[in-house]
């Protein structure tokens, strides 16, 4: 890969096992061509007016995979790269979110994410003199899961099937499936039981 060839598949695995990206790297300047990308793209997403089926169509073309008919999402909405979010059916996704998507988000089918929601992927290392190079980890949401406005998640963090994150929330470790959780650090508080009307 050069300065003006991204190869998609070795960004992948790259971002997928976690390695550093140095600022000036090839990989670096990879990461450079996808913000440019996206700005151009979130630009345009944001300010007109599209219809629901418009901007299926460019979130597709933001994240590089087709995304399913059923999505739907309230602009504004902000990433610096798009091209390592994958969304499944029935996603919902409010206004003013933020995604830095580099080292991967997946969005499980049926989710709901509240206005104002950031979810990071890039740690910078912490030793000063290499404090510009980055390293990605994977976010992944799980299927139902139900995210309150103004929430904060990590990189690294995986949140279980059916869970629900609490208005505000700073979710900093796994959150188990089926629970409740809120707070700064986010903390389970209780169990989902599903209920059956009869």
């Amino acid at each position: 890969m050069n300065n003006n060839q991204i190869n998609m598949d070795e960004f992948y695995e790259h971002m997928k096992e976690g390695r550093v990206v140095e600022p000036d790297s090839t990989m670096g300047f990879a990461f450079h061509k996808f913000s440019q990308d996206a700005l151009k793209i979130t630009t345009e997403l944001n300010n007109k007016y599209h219809t629901p089926e418009e901007i299926v169509e460019i979130f597709s073309e933001l994240t590089g995979k087709e995304v399913d008919k059923s999505f739907r999402l309230f602009p504004p909405f902000y990433t610096d790269c798009g091209k390592n979010i994958t969304i499944g059916k029935n996603v919902f996704i409010n206004s003013c979110c933020k995604f830095q998507d580099q080292g991967g988000i997946t969005i499980g089918d049926g989710c709901l994410i509240g206005h104002n929601v950031i979810i990071t992927t890039l740690n910078h290392v912490e030793e000063p003199s290499q404090r510009q190079s980055i390293f990605p980890k994977s976010v992944t949401i799980g299927r139902n899961v139900w995210i309150g406005a103004n929430v904060t998640i990590i990189p690294g963090v995986t949140i279980g099937d059916n869970a629900i994150i609490g208005a505000g929330s700073v979710v900093v470790k796994d959150i188990p499936a089926n629970t409740v959780a809120v707070g700064n650090p986010c903390k389970v508080k209780k169990n989902i039981k599903e209920t059956i009307n009869v």
